[in-house]
């Protein structure tokens, strides 16, 4: 392919691009932290607090250097303050992911061993993922970026607040607790993508719980190897093992386990191992069976972050109901509604309000599914989940009623800083359409120059391949040559 081919090509392209719904966006690297004001008063919203003042009407939120100050009415502007004028509008706590697969460069699965409990999301944390802006655009300050499914055991994750233009290490939430990916079933045991030639263990239901076991079993010797060389450290000490330390983690109550799961018999399963070796499941992720458990879940005290409605994408999925949520709800099982999906994420609040759809679950108790319990499942429900005094502003200003599907988010707020404005949006989306057809102008003008120049060269090429014969030749030219074939004499 030519060059200007190859730009010809690229002009096509980029016409539909130009003709796309999707808003230009801004590339992260371009924009610097926002600045943080001294204060922040939000005045006559509806705030939505999820936590145990409720829904309060025409009410204020007040916040000072990021944190939380007040909620109340008549509150007054501090001097200097940032005013926002909630009339008409709703305010809720920023919208909490607990599984994402967003922002995480390359793939998200090591699916070469059964167990990868070594490998780690927090070191491949991509802080420039455009979804990241996108689920600010939807009001999502907060995501457990979380390891596939391909093993038993899968990877560390890690918790982020959506802070679009910080590095890596800025958008993980500092001393949020550890946490790691467990997985049940047909990925982990590769039902559909089984290799013959390359097998690896297990390759069954039984596969995957002894595998587990074998792994906490391993865990609990090499603990008590540790523990045994602290107390007499003059012999040589233990081989460091990264894999069996992050299991001993999760035994000694320091790291959380967040477990991909579908049917009844595996999460009970689960809860078994997890009882035997002294620990507690967090979570168990999309628990689509979990309503045939539910008393069993509460009991553990483990909670369950399920889709609002997935059903028949695959065959262990073939009983999911959309009344799951509601019904563990109902029986005391803290519910999240996750979106393990980069797009879905920027609707969470849509999917908050099926649990009102389906189920009756009270509106204020369903956007908690998407706010204060995935907070308490990852462990961070003091400082983000609700709107109250002392934990960080992180806020959404909505056009309306936040569980309806009329309603957009205006603005996202974190730490007390204004990461996205849809006011702002609108603006830069017509900036960015202008130097987008400045660069296609500047494309389009050196194609242009290149067909002129190709022209040429093509018939420079002719000229070369197809001499002029010597009948056409000039006079001088002409007789030259005869005087060279006939020996210098006419």
């Amino acid at each position: 392919m030519n060059r200007a081919t190859a730009i010809a090509a690229f002009l096509a392209l980029a016409a539909v691009a130009a003709n796309a719904q999707a808003p230009r966006d801004i590339s992260a690297w371009k924009n610097t932290t926002p600045e943080q004001p001294t204060a922040v008063l939000v005045q006559g919203a509806t705030i939505w607090t999820s936590g145990p003042e409720g829904v309060l009407e025409d009410a204020d939120l007040l916040i000072k250097r990021g944190k939380i100050t007040k909620i109340g009415k008549g509150l007054n502007a501090p001097r200097d303050a940032v005013v926002i004028d909630g009339s008409g509008k709703h305010v809720t706590a920023g919208l909490i992911d607990a599984h994402s697969h967003s922002a995480i460069v390359g793939g998200v699965n090591e699916g070469s061993n059964t167990t990868t409990a070594e490998v780690r999301i927090g070191d491949v944390v991509n802080s420039e993922s455009i979804q990241v802006y996108r689920q600010l655009a939807g009001g999502l300050t907060t995501a457990n970026l979380l390891h596939g499914s391909a093993n038993s055991i899968g990877g560390q994750n890690a918790v982020i607040k959506l802070r679009w233009g910080a590095p890596p290490e800025e958008m993980k939430i500092a001393g949020a607790p550890e946490g790691i990916k467990f997985a049940l079933g047909e990925n982990p045991k590769q039902s559909n993508f089984f290799n013959d030639e390359n097998p690896r263990y297990p390759a069954t239901r039984a596969g995957v719980e002894r595998s587990i076991r074998e792994r906490f079993e391993a865990a609990r010797d090499y603990g008590e190897e540790q523990a045994a060389h602290a107390q007499d450290p003059s012999g040589v000490p233990p081989r460091r093992d990264l894999q069996l330390e992050a299991l001993v983690e999760i035994m000694k109550g320091e790291r959380l386990v967040h477990s991909h799961s579908y049917r009844a018999d595996e999460i009970v399963m689960l809860l078994r191992v997890a009882e035997d070796f002294g620990f507690t499941v967090a979570s168990f992720q999309h628990v689509l069976e979990g309503y045939k458990v539910a008393n069993e879940l509460a009991a553990a005290g483990s909670g369950a972050s399920t889709f609002s409605d997935w059903w028949a994408y695959k065959f262990e999925v073939i009983d999911a109901i959309p009344y799951n949520g509601a019904i563990m709800q109902d029986r005391g099982v803290v519910v999240s509604f996750n979106s393990d999906s980069s797009d879905l994420a920027r609707r969470l609040n849509t999917e908050a309000a099926k649990a009102v759809r389906y189920g009756g679950v009270p509106e204020a108790e369903a956007l908690k599914f998407v706010t204060l319990n995935p907070a308490i499942q990852l462990g961070i429900d003091d400082r983000v989940g609700s709107l109250e005094k002392g934990k960080d502003a992180d806020f959404v200003v909505w056009s309306g009623h936040p569980l309806s599907t009329y309603t957009r988010c205006e603005q996202t707020w974190i730490d007390g800083r204004k990461y996205f404005d849809r006011q702002y949006d609108l603006v830069a989306r017509e900036a960015l359409a202008a130097e987008r057809q400045e660069l296609l102008a500047k494309v389009r003008a050196e194609a242009e120059e290149d067909e002129e120049d190709e022209e040429a060269e093509e018939k420079g090429e002719n000229a070369e391949a197809n001499p002029e014969p010597a009948y056409i030749l000039s006079d001088e030219d002409h007789s030259e040559t005869c005087r060279s074939r006939d020996g210098g004499v006419r």
